[in-house]
């Protein structure tokens, strides 16, 4: 194997933002307490981070999306997943659940509403990012 952490690729979340809220997804099945999460998945052979957000915001929510910057990169505590964290912006259409195999609900949720949906916090990187981009 060749994968430098796990024997499990690197999944990647695309944080979107749009008219002052943030996108997220409910997994159909979730990941321990991982209910509510960004849409996001696994970074395929050649792809970066970047790329991967991009793509599974498109399979994930029907959402178009370009990558603005990847805000950061952790071994997430609840999963042992190797993270990546890119921000994003809406370039056409409108979110859905696309894959209904993966995901039952999307939401676009205000700054304050954030800790009902993830009530274990964010990577900080990302909180700080939301902080700024949803108060600023």
């Amino acid at each position: 194997m060749n994968e430098t952490t796990t024997d499990k690729p690197g999944i990647s979340a695309a944080i979107i933002v749009d008219d002052g809220r943030v996108l997220m997804v409910r997994r159909r099945i979730s990941e321990g307490e991982l209910m509510w999460q960004f849409p996001a998945g696994g970074i395929e052979a050649g792809e970066i981070p970047e790329e991967a957000a991009v793509r599974e915001t498109l399979e994930e929510t029907g959402l178009t999306v370009k990558a603005v910057k990847l805000l950061g990169q952790r071994v997430h505590p609840k999963t042992g997943r190797e993270m990546s964290y890119t921000a994003c912006e809406p370039v056409e259409g409108g979110a859905f659940v696309a894959d209904a195999d993966e995901l039952d609900a999307i939401a676009w949720v205000a700054h304050a509403e954030i800790p009902e949906y993830v009530p274990y916090g964010l990577f900080e990187p990302v909180q700080a990012y939301l902080d700024e981009t949803l108060t600023g």
